[in-house]
């Protein structure tokens, strides 16, 4: 199963922020979404989770469309994300958080209690269980966020800068977890990074765009050498 873009345009004005861009994301792959600041990675995230319909192309899932699909189908059939901005709800407690989303979900209160308990357990979490949603450090909300977009079983996960802000040993455990969420929830999972360390370690391709086009498509080693892409992405010169 995949969940891909097709020669996707998207316009904002007269400015163009994705041109004919194809990307697949296969289940239990990890892919790196990597280019500069500016380059349109996040919109075509946006795109991919139906927050932005593209002005030409196509999303599709296992080759079917679903470009027309209003936002909130996605997350209930499979595609979540998680954003640069954590977006909790800072008035209610960890658990509360993630129970929220699984209401939202269709879980009964009891089951959703239930089922965020797990999550916290598996995420590490469950000392804060009952913390209120402010009092957290920016690596533990970012785990929160994580938490809340597995509540819906995805089956492919899109991350956008999960680093953020994350220091070296906080980077380091969030690629345990993600390689850990690629292998035990089964999903295919597209990250959008600037800490090309973390990418190196996470994924066996990278989709490079530039200026909202296509530059590269392949493995880091083999990404790494292009001088376009040290150009790009890195400014150097040679």
């Amino acid at each position: 199963m995949a969940l891909s873009a097709q020669s996707v345009n998207v316009r904002f004005g007269g400015v163009r922020a994705v041109t004919d861009v194809s990307l697949r994301l296969d289940q239990g792959e990890i892919l790196g979404l990597v280019g500069p600041n500016g380059a349109g990675k996040t919109t075509l995230v946006n795109v991919l989770s139906g927050f932005q319909r593209p002005a030409e192309g196509d999303v599709q899932i296992d080759g079917q469309s679903v470009r027309a699909q209003p936002p909130h189908w996605f997350p209930a059939n499979g595609v979540v994300r998680t954003f640069q901005s954590v977006r909790l709800f800072m008035g209610l407690t960890v658990s509360e958080n993630i129970e929220a989303a699984l209401t939202v979900a269709g879980y009964s209160r009891r089951s959703a209690r239930a089922k965020a308990g797990d999550l916290l357990d598996y995420l590490g979490l469950a000392e804060r269980r009952d913390t209120i949603a402010s009092a957290l450090n920016y690596s533990d909300e970012r785990r929160v966020g994580i938490a809340r977009a597995l509540a819906l079983n995805p089956r492919f996960l899109l991350m956008d800068e999960p680093a953020a802000g994350m220091n070296a040993a906080e980077v380091d455990e969030l690629g345990v977890l993600i390689h850990a969420i690629r292998k035990d929830f089964g999903c295919g999972v597209l990250v959008i990074e600037h800490n090309m360390r973390l990418i190196s370690d996470l994924c066996e391709r990278l989709h490079v765009i530039v200026q909202g086009a296509t530059l590269a498509v392949g493995a880091p080693e083999d990404i790494w050498g292009l001088p376009e892409f040290r150009s790009a992405y890195l400014g150097a010169t040679s």
